[in-house]
């Protein structure tokens, strides 16, 4: 496969995996408005404790998944831009070419496979 169709296989699925990210945000944000009123405390004579405690951690699981999946935009709009600017599959730290098998596996890959190790090891 050339780079211009693998490129536009990868826009399209990193495009794809992008609005599936902001209709889970957005579920995310849904659900958090309609538990504002436990927030408020408007439940805490009704609910034991435990079932108190259960619903706090709900809430907080579902605002780190919230995060990351906001992480995850972020990085998928880098991608986005770096393939609009012509810098796509180059990578940002060092200039070498990012490996096409690096770039299937993980699309929105900035740093090439040498770069991403040096990083991780700091």
């Amino acid at each position: 496969m050339n780079d211009e169709k693998r490129d536009a296989k990868l826009k399209s699925a990193l495009e794809s995996e992008r609005a599936e990210l902001i209709i889970e945000i957005e579920e995310y944000e849904r659900e958090g408005q309609e538990s504002l009123s436990d927030v408020s405390g408007e439940n805490n004579y009704r609910d034991h404790m435990a079932d108190q405690g259960s619903a706090t951690f709900a809430r907080e699981l579902d605002m780190s998944l919230e995060d990351i999946a906001r992480e995850n935009v972020v990085r998928i709009d880098a991608a986005l831009g770096r393939m609009a600017s012509g810098e796509y599959g180059v990578c940002t730290r060092c200039g070498a070419p990012i490996p096409a098998e690096r770039l299937e596996a993980m699309p929105d890959a900035e740093l090439c496979i040498e770069c991403k190790e040096w990083e991780e090891t700091r």
